[in-house]
């Protein structure tokens, strides 16, 4: 379960010029970070685990957390190593309870379990696999379509990054209906996953990794 070097899809300069035609806005927002993209892991595994770490905080704190995470793992988090970690040392990173619960729960999933073939299935039955699992809700499932499975047309509405954002750009500042947010991602459509890339980079520091 090595980590392998980062890689992206062969979609995102097609769908950086339709993005930037259908919406003056988003196509201001991607001018703004030429040669930057999407990027995977390639690993199942990191991009389910990162997003329970990234649960209910900020980019720059889960950042932190999964850094010296990994710093505390000896430098790689793995199943087996999170399973023979220590309640106590997992907290000591800045772990909640029931992260750490959840990253277990992870960690056994992927040991005893044969490898699952997601890449061949519907976004929606991987999301209904992947909920299976203990503290893999709908928002971590999504986050596993786009920065692992690097589908194109995802649109994660209940994110809070992909809400600020889009209240940021297309609403001044203030808050937005769902509806209303579905409505303007249609225009975005299919290259969901590339817009929502593009909301959240306009937010923060660094690009955000699952």
């Amino acid at each position: 379960m090595a980590t392998p070097k980062n890689t992206s899809p062969d979609y995102w300069p097609k769908a950086k010029r339709h993005l930037a035609k259908a919406d003056p806005v988003l196509g201001a927002i991607i001018r703004q970070y030429k040669g930057e993209t999407l990027t995977s892991k390639g690993s199942a595994y990191f991009s389910l685990a990162r997003a329970i770490v990234g649960q209910q905080i900020s980019v720059k704190a889960a950042e932190s957390v999964w850094r010296k995470l990994e710093t505390g793992l000896g430098g790689a988090v793995l199943p087996p190593i999170v399973l023979e970690a220590s309640t106590e040392a997992l907290r000591s990173f800045g772990l909640s309870g029931q992260k750490v619960i959840y990253l277990r729960e992870l960690s056994q999933f992927f040991i005893s379990r044969p490898r699952s073939n997601w890449h061949k299935k519907h976004d929606d039955e991987v999301i209904a696999d992947l909920v299976s699992i203990k503290g893999i809700g709908k928002w971590s499932a999504e986050m596993f379509l786009i920065f692992h499975l690097m589908r194109p047309d995802v649109f994660p509405i209940a994110d809070l990054g992909v809400r600020k954002a889009i209240e940021k750009h297309y609403n001044g500042g203030k808050p937005m209906a769902p509806k209303a947010m579905q409505k303007l991602a249609e225009k975005w459509q299919p290259y969901r996953t590339v817009a929502t890339w593009y909301l959240w980079r306009s937010l923060d520091p660094v690009p955000v990794e699952y």
